[in-house]
Parts: structure tokens; sequence; C-alpha cells
């Protein structure tokens, strides 16, 4: 049974708690469900907004359509090799919980992706990554319905044509499926990421030497990272990372090393530097500044906080004026890591 509600309230379902309302809202717990409502033209031919976890959009105005919350949960293994597991997980499923499912059974893989806020159904979709590890390393495939036909598709990796935040979902797929469970194909035998920002100095301050680590001790080390460094969504509201990390090329990285010594970045092919965006926006000015209820968190320049009462508009200005202000010091345009609506 479909209960379809309208002029609901989205304040408490994304990060950002910004009031916008939903013309018609409606939550999904199984495939079946999202076949029958597929089923009526009214909301077949309205404009959609499918969403998770809501820790990755930024409202700027009500929704006059049908907003689709995925709710469909379950983990299983469906099936295992000499090397790996293949863990299936409903779109619903909040992501750490999944994380700390395959970390407590020892299925190695994600536990770099410890506490990453949302839901596993909008992984793929944004390619989520952290700590030198990205959905595409274990991702084996998933099913999703096609809106106009109600068909269940298998999506496998090369369909889902992944980039750095990046998938076929944010461009050719837009709009046309909606992914209702993720399959994933995590390792027997650990490999271990500990290269990237401060896990291996986290590591031993817990005591964790490099001759006896393992995921649990990784995934415990990254929740201190992330929760020393990010903001609650419970105590203030952020989307976490508001930009994505920016692509150079080498001359380009050479030319602002020579002016900016202590420019970070990191090789991403033969021609091409990522240069951190928390940096350039720090050099700015923007770390903690405020601009009415809107500004940048004071420990993480990257993540765009609304203190209380702030509209999606004017934390949309802010983002505007740090993304003018980098480009103009710079010559480098950050890009919204953010879904705008």
């Amino acid at each position: 049974m479909l209960d379809i509600q309208s002029h609901v309230s989205l304040k408490s379902y994304n990060t950002f708690g910004i009031d916008a309302k939903a013309r018609y809202w409606v939550e999904i717990d199984t495939e079946e469900q999202l076949r029958t409502l597929f089923q009526v033209s009214e909301f077949l031919a309205a404009p959609k907004l499918i969403l998770g976890g809501g820790s990755n959009l930024l409202f700027t105005r009500d929704f006059e359509g049908l907003v689709i919350k995925m709710s469909i949960q379950g983990i299983k293994v469906v099936r295992e090799d000499a090397s790996h597991v293949f863990v299936k997980a409903g779109a619903g499923v909040n992501w750490h919980q999944l994380v700390l499912f395959c970390v407590q059974n020892s299925y190695a893989g994600i536990e770099n992706l410890s506490l990453i806020p949302g839901t596993t159904g909008a992984a793929p979709m944004q390619n989520i990554g952290a700590y030198g590890v990205e959905i595409e390393q274990v991702f084996d495939h998933l099913e999703a319905v096609d809106i106009q036909t109600g068909e269940t598709r298998i999506f496998n990796h090369a369909e889902c044509r992944f980039g750095y935040r990046e998938s076929v979902f944010k461009h050719e797929a837009k709009g046309k499926y909606i992914i209702s469970s993720v399959t994933f194909r995590l390792n027997k035998q650990p490999v271990f990421h500990i290269e990237y920002g401060a896990i291996r100095e986290t590591l031993a301050t817990m005591g964790v030497s490099e001759d006896n680590l393992s995921i649990k001790a990784i995934s415990e080390a990254v929740i201190r990272i992330r929760r020393s460094k990010l903001p609650n969504p419970a105590e203030i509201g952020n989307a976490g990372s508001f930009f994505k990390n920016p692509e150079i090329s080498k001359d380009d990285y050479a030319r602002l090393k020579t002016e900016y010594p202590t420019l970070p970045g990191y090789p991403t092919g033969d021609l091409t530097m990522k240069v951190p965006a928390g940096w350039l926006i720090e050099q700015c000015g923007w770390k903690g500044k405020h601009i009415g209820p809107a500004g940048v968190h004071s420990k993480q320049a990257l993540v765009l906080v609304n203190h209380g009462g702030a509209t999606g508009a004017e934390i949309l200005n802010v983002a505007h004026q740090v993304q003018q202000s980098v480009e103009d010091r710079f010559g480098i345009r950050l890009n919204p890591e953010v879904n705008i609506v």
C-alpha cells in the first residue's frame, strides 16, 4: 500500500536542515511499491527527486513534484569465492551500518569509508570515496528500476561509468532509473590503505602498529578522524564536503607551487594533479567565516554550515562567494559535490 502525502516538510530529511516542502511525498520499502507508483500516470509525468539520507542535498526552493524516499532495507551475502564475498544491500540501508556489518564479519574493502553519511543506494551515484578508497574499487553491480517501464535492470561496473564523484546516474541515466540495491565484491584477505590523511598517525595514537593492522582498527581510526574534523549534522546543519577537490594540469600546479610553496597536491594521472579544495578555501580566509546564519565551518573549510535558520539561498550565496574568491586568487573553479535543488 502506497501512502502518498502532499505538502510535506523536508526539514528533517536533509542534513542542512532546510525547511523546504515537497508537493508530493512517498516512502518506498520494496521494488514492487516502485512499480505500483509508476503505474499512476500523474506521478509518472511529475518531476521526481530521489531521497536517501538527504546528506548530499541543498534545497534552495520547495520541490514542486514527487519526492521518493528510498527505504528498501536488507543486507545479505549472496555468493562467495576463494577470494571474495559478495554482499547485497538495499538502497535504503544506512551506509555506515553496512560498513560496520562488513567490518564485523571481516569483509574487507570499505572500512576506509566509515561514517560517511547517507544511504547505500546513493553511494554508486556519487562514487563516494575517502582516504584512498572509492566505491568503484569494490563495486560489483546494482539493480535499478526503469521509471518508464517498471522493469529492473542490472548495471555492471563498466555501465556505471564511474569517475571522481561521478557516475552515469548523474548524466545520461539521470532521472531514468531508481537504484533499488547494490552488490559489493569484498575481500577475504584485506589490502590496507593507511597512507592517506591522518590514518597512520591516528593508528599510532591508538597503539596499533603496522604489524597488527586490522580493518576494524582502520575503521575506528577513520571514525576518530571524521568526528574530530567534521561537524555532526544533528548539532549544526551541513552536508559534509561541499566542493569536489579540483584537478588541474601538472603545469598549472607547478606554476602555483612556485607562488604558494605549501600548496598540497596529489597525482591523479600522467598530466593532472588533485588539489585539496579545503586548503584553497582556507587560504582565501573563509575558514570559520559567517554571513548571517550561513557560513564555513571553523575546523574544516570544505564544509559549509547552517548555524540555524539559514535558507538554502543563503548557503548557496556563501558557496558562490567562496567559488569566486578561489577563482580570483588561484584561477581554479571549484565545483559543488553537493546536489543543489
